[in-house]
């Protein structure tokens, strides 16, 4: 199988394992947290990351609150700026991407092509979500992710070989 990693993925995998994170069984945002010096607390409103501290909305689901996390978390390490005050179309940048890096966060790469997938889809998508403590939704639309990119770094290496010869 062909996969060529993007940056955001080997980004992730070296923050895991600069916490020495190898396995989903790992996958603990409270831990995370700990390991990162973060304070989380649960409150009675929508999540954010607000005055040095990472608010989970206590309401969502276990699998939710994981999710929630990784997006915060994404703001935390790899955006600055108030979003109060930046411009409306910088603001949805930073959403987008903290948006792709929880799929990331969540379901990391390295640790997916560790796994024997299921061949059937809705198999497949079972086996990610109890594996990696995510919603079914998050699962699948993270398996078409890395999918994609399975298909996209084989077309890519079959080209590469039509021009080396």
């Amino acid at each position: 199988m062909y996969y060529t990693t993007s940056l955001l993925e080997d980004w992730i995998k070296d923050f895991y394992y600069s916490i020495d994170i190898f396995h989903a069984h790992q996958l603990d945002f409270l831990d995370i947290a700990a390991r990162l010096g973060l304070v989380v607390s649960f409150e009675e409103m929508s999540s954010r990351f607000y005055d040095g501290e990472i608010i989970i909305e206590d309401r969502l689901s276990s699998q939710e609150q994981w999710q929630d996390f990784a997006h915060e978390l994404c703001h935390v390490l790899r955006h600055a700026g108030n979003q109060i005050y930046m411009p409306k179309m910088f603001l949805e940048l930073q959403e987008n991407q903290a948006i792709y890096f929880a799929y990331h966060f969540c379901i990391p790469t390295f640790m997916l092509l560790k796994l024997e997938m299921p061949n059937h889809r809705n198999q497949a998508i079972y086996y990610l979500a109890n594996t990696f403590n995510v919603t079914n939704k998050f699962a699948s639309q993270r398996l078409d992710q890395y999918q994609n990119q399975i298909y996209t770094s084989h077309l890519v290496a079959e080209n590469s070989k039509m021009y080396t010869y």
